[in-house]
């Protein structure tokens, strides 16, 4: 009862400064002077790249949505121009291109750019490690995203959480597997740090857009892929050309999608402007996950009804390799990286207080089924 009295007479409290405040705020007559200043005939023209090809379900769907959106909650003030990967420039360079200025702004996945910042791809997605609800809390309210601020300071980049894959389905391969060593000598498109643990498991990853994908399972030269889920992957038509269909995507549990601006452009723009464009990759972020999941629905049917491909699920043994080789692929990055270890201890304790949430709600709520 004491316990309660205090919550409640908390609770009050707080609501009446936020009244307090909010009253205070609508009476102070202050301006600063982009609020007093805002030059409604001055039209801010940007450029977005993406890693995506042209015209992409979906995803590049998403990236057309958040201009037309910003471009309504500005008036017309911020016109957006939406480049597939490959129109503008090559796909995986969305990040030089906007650290250099050449445009303002790149739709993503933070792990393509491992190779620059290795820290980096932990904000994309961890080999057994946070789903895409428990990503997007530590994220926006776990302190990711301060940490995420930090690490491309440097480069004069701003991230902002746009998007989100969920968990994802594995691997297609051409031949079944039925423990870790059949992972060995194959040739797999993987990126991140599912690459690193599937190159420990005795594999070799190759990065590859989405675009590539395709012809280069046709052409043998790589031997197995993964890239999201049933929509994506039908539409793809990775069944004309792989026979297995893997679950779970171990490697992606909750992959978290990036929208890259540069910093100094980003906080030239009016206050109102920046606060559309954070805006934007809110309702992103919401849109891609839910239109995404609705579609995944549909197109696991159509794969089970439509194509001979052959769903399997890893084998135990399988999933206990990948996960000892994920501990080490972690234990070397963090002990070499001493900004990796920082964004991973900071995951991690996060995922020791919601992890224990997670399994008596969400994980109870599916067995009960």
């Amino acid at each position: 009862m004491e316990n309660r009295r205090k919550f409640l007479k908390l609770a009050s409290a707080t609501s009446l400064a936020g009244i307090t405040g909010l009253a205070a705020a609508s009476c102070d007559t202050r301006k600063t002077p982009e609020e007093v200043n805002i030059n409604f005939n001055k039209t801010y023209r940007w450029k977005m790249t993406t890693t995506w090809p042209p015209n992409f379900p979906i995803l590049g769907e998403a990236c057309h949505y958040f201009a037309d959106w910003v471009r309504r909650m500005s008036g017309g003030r911020m016109d957006i121009t939406v480049y597939g990967g490959g129109e503008l420039i090559p796909a995986l360079e969305g990040f030089d291109a906007v650290r250099n200025g050449a445009v303002e702004m790149n739709h993503g996945a933070a792990y393509y750019w491992a190779g620059k910042i290795p820290s980096a791809q932990f904000f994309a997605t961890v080999p057994f490690g946070l789903n895409a609800q428990e990503m997007s809390s530590w994220i926006q309210s776990g302190g990711g995203q301060e940490l995420w601020k930090d690490v491309y300071a440097p480069f004069d980049l701003l991230p902002a959480i746009a998007g989100n894959t969920g968990v994802q389905m594995g691997e297609w391969f051409n031949k079944e597997i039925n423990t870790i060593d059949d992972l060995k000598g194959l040739k797999m498109r993987i990126p991140g740090l599912g690459g690193k643990v599937f190159a420990k498991a005795g594999g070799t990853p190759v990065l590859q857009s989405g675009g590539e994908v395709y012809t280069n399972l046709e052409r043998g030269v790589i031997d197995a892929a993964e890239w999201i889920s049933p929509f994506y992957d039908y539409n793809m038509g990775f069944y004309q050309v792989a026979k297995y269909y893997y679950y779970p995507g171990w490697h992606e549990p909750g992959s978290v999608l990036e929208m890259l601006f540069n910093k100094s452009k980003f906080y030239e723009l009016p206050e109102d402007l920046q606060e559309i464009l954070k805006t934007g990759c809110h309702r992103m972020d919401h849109w891609l996950i839910a239109e995404s999941n609705a579609r995944n629905g549909a197109y696991l049917k159509k794969l089970r009804e439509e194509t001979a491909t052959e769903f399997r699920s890893f084998p135990t043994e399988v999933l206990d390799g990948l996960k000892r080789a994920a501990n080490d692929v972690l234990t070397e990055l963090t002990q070499s990286d001493p900004q990796s270890k920082i964004v991973y201890e900071s995951m991690m304790q996060f995922k020791s207080t919601i992890r224990p949430w997670m399994e008596v709600s969400e994980k109870v709520f599916y067995e009960t089924m």
